[in-house]
């Protein structure tokens, strides 16, 4: 008999939530972590990143009271305890994850797994004790890290990552963000709102590359506005560490410029992390990337395992990996539930947040759909004026041929608390005319969805 029933490998949001579904479905659990439980996105990814840019939008909100009729005069950052609070946040989840396997009967081993067989791993402990553990299926959540560059080398003190950037000793006088993804986005957002001077560098045409052209283009000029400078289609293509600072040069259309900032962050793109793994023993095959080549059903070429989250590619989420986890689950126990790649959200937190979900329309025309758009501005919102943060819109995207949403990209305060409404009717198929003839109540943010239908139909009221 084998050891364990499952043992899931990464404790991060899919390798936790994985373990918790096996151990509620009566399979006997373990999870190997040999850092934190609750990985990257709870420890140094998303949960310390959304304190930290509270903070941040707090500063700016005291900024701007007087247009609410109130005075805070003298409102300053402090920046060690901003991060501090933000790491505080992070420890508190982190021992919240500990509960929950206790809570949840699943045996939490630490230490570094090594596959020795196709069903069999090695856990190796920070003493340097191994221990040999045998289970009837393996998932397998190590996840990912920031991609390297030659042309880009990473210190750890100048020059630096995500992980760095949100626990830095002391605020940087100017930084450059190489990367305008979410990752760039959220931390330039962050700097720059504390004072600090963002220089935003993408080598695609147009920042959040992901995005909506439209979503891409209004963020632009709002940081522009907040005082960051940000160059697309521009490409670093060396930078030089010096005793007060880094130099970059950049390439733009030909033409070549350098700019000079305290520290660089780098964010473009991640790898899988599988080094280490010994999969070749375990028999499970990469794709062409790296990344863990897996089924709709998340098993890999070796039936006994499969892989979830960041080593799985596709979108690297949170969310996404704890829904392949519960998916993997699912095929295990025998009630199969792959997941709809094309429902995955995404969101980023800078202000104003930005927040999507299936085709952009740039997609949608490429793929050859006849589109009905409908918009609708925050401006033209009673709530949106009342709270101060009239920025942004609404955009949805439907096909013309049955009326049926396909598309949803919001910009504004809060948005990406408002996205929920959108991934459930994009889930249930909803139509422009089913969302429009939905109540929505009054005052709120959400009518803006409403409206927004309603204009792709051709009846806005408000607008």
């Amino acid at each position: 008999m084998p050891d364990f029933d499952v043992i899931v490998i990464g404790a991060g949001p899919g390798g936790y939530v994985a373990a918790i579904k096996a151990a509620q479905h009566g399979r006997k659990t373990a999870i190997v972590e040999k850092e934190a439980l609750g990985g990257v996105c709870l420890n140094w990814g998303c949960i310390p990143t959304k304190a930290l840019l509270k903070s941040a939008e707090t500063l700016e909100s005291f900024r701007h009271a007087a247009a609410l009729g109130l005075h805070a005069d003298n409102v300053r950052a402090d920046f060690g305890a901003v991060v501090k609070r933000s790491r505080d946040v992070a420890d508190g989840m982190s021992k919240g994850i500990a509960f929950l396997m206790k809570k949840n009967k699943v045996e939490v081993i630490r230490g570094t797994a090594t596959f020795s067989g196709a069903d069999s791993i090695v856990v190796t402990a920070g003493d340097g004790s191994a221990r040999t553990l045998t289970a009837g299926h393996f998932i397998v959540a190590s996840g990912g890290r920031p991609r390297q560059f030659p042309h880009l080398p990473v210190d750890g003190k100048r020059v630096f990552n995500a992980r760095e950037a949100m626990c830095l000793p002391e605020q940087p006088k100017s930084l450059a963000c190489i990367g305008a993804g979410a990752i760039g986005m959220e931390f330039g957002y962050f700097y720059q709102a504390l004072g600090t001077q963002v220089h935003i560098v993408e080598v695609m045409d147009q920042v959040l590359p992901v995005e909506d052209h439209e979503a891409a283009k209004f963020v632009e000029r709002a940081f522009l506005k907040l005082g960051a400078k940000v160059s697309t289609a521009t490409k670093v293509e060396k930078l030089e560490v010096q005793a007060d600072g880094v130099v970059l040069q950049l390439e733009k259309g030909g033409e070549r410029s350098t700019i000079t900032v305290d520290r660089v962050l780098v964010a473009v793109g991640m790898v899988a992390n599988t080094e280490g793994l010994n999969l070749d023993a375990a028999q499970v095959a990469l794709d062409e990337r790296g990344f863990i080549k897996v089924d709709d059903n998340q098993r890999t070429s070796n039936p006994r395992v499969y892989a979830i989250g960041d080593v799985a590619g596709k979108q690297l989420l949170a969310h996404k990996a704890s829904f392949e986890g519960e998916a993997a689950v699912g095929h295990i126990i025998g009630h199969p539930a792959p997941v709809d790649y094309r429902q995955i959200p995404g969101c980023t937190y800078c202000q104003p947040q930005v927040a999507s979900i299936g085709l952009t329309e740039k997609k949608a025309l490429a793929a050859g759909k006849k589109l009905k758009i409908g918009r609708f501005q925050f401006v033209a919102s009673g709530k949106a004026k009342a709270v101060g943060h009239p920025e942004g819109f609404v955009k949805l995207i439907f096909d013309a041929e049955f009326d049926q949403l396909i598309g949803a990209h919001l910009v504004g305060y809060d948005a990406t608390e408002l996205l929920a409404e959108l991934s459930l009717a994009m889930k249930l198929e909803c139509t422009a005319q089913e969302l429009m003839e939905t109540v929505h109540a009054h005052p709120t943010l959400s009518e803006a969805v409403m409206e927004a239908a309603a204009d792709a139909l051709g009846v806005c009221v408000h607008q």
